[in-house]
């Protein structure tokens, strides 16, 4: 049986949580971004599929080869931030169907005709799961969609050797500790009766 989480949960995660525009200089441990997949793995996806794939951007040269296809506004945060997660997904998701879901391994088949659509959908499932995870263990998100899709296809993945030339982008995101001084005002958000029906 499961129980509700405590308020203060619920801010962090949720209430007073913030897109960042800006990060202060505090490191961030590659242990605590490891924490953060192993909490966002266990989100489920549809026959335990688990498309996404994630590129973390943290050193110097890293920073530099990512930053030329960050659009003009998103270039400044994504350098300043301790990691930048390049949110992808595999095309290919459906060869490890048999490791990941074993009780049926030709579950890997249900995926021949829709698998682009499925893995867009389940990785961003997971890419959300993951920006929860590391609200949840202290970090801030800044989740972007202003760059190059196309430049980072080529330059990280179709150019790539292996697994990887099957993968894609879906958005990008910064992990630390924001700097609140850098903050817009909260927009407003759509009320329940906007945005749902009961039927």
């Amino acid at each position: 049986m499961t129980h509700p989480v405590n308020d203060l949960a619920l801010d962090v995660i949720f209430r007073d949580a913030r897109s960042q525009n800006g990060y202060l200089d505090k490191s961030v441990p590659e242990v605590l971004i490891r924490a953060v997949h192993d909490l966002a793995k266990m989100g489920p996806t549809s026959a335990n599929c688990s498309p996404a794939r994630f590129v973390f951007v943290t050193t110097p040269e890293g920073k530099e080869r990512l930053l030329p296809f960050m659009s003009e506004g998103n270039r400044e945060k994504t350098r300043t931030a301790p990691w930048t997660v390049i949110m992808a997904y595999d095309l290919r998701f459906a060869e490890k169907v048999p490791k990941l879901f074993p009780h049926n391994p030709g579950a890997k088949d249900w995926f021949a005709n829709n698998a682009e659509e499925t893995a867009i959908r389940n990785g961003t499932l997971q890419a959300a799961y993951l920006m929860i995870a590391a609200r949840a263990l202290g970090l801030d998100c800044g989740p972007m969609s202003g760059f190059d899709m196309a430049g980072v296809n080529r330059e990280y993945f179709e150019s790539q050797e292996g697994e990887m030339q099957h993968w894609r982008a879906n958005f990008i995101c910064t992990l630390g500790h924001g700097d609140s001084s850098k903050l817009f005002p909260r927009s407003p958000r759509l009320e329940f009766d906007e945005a749902c029906r009961i039927y």
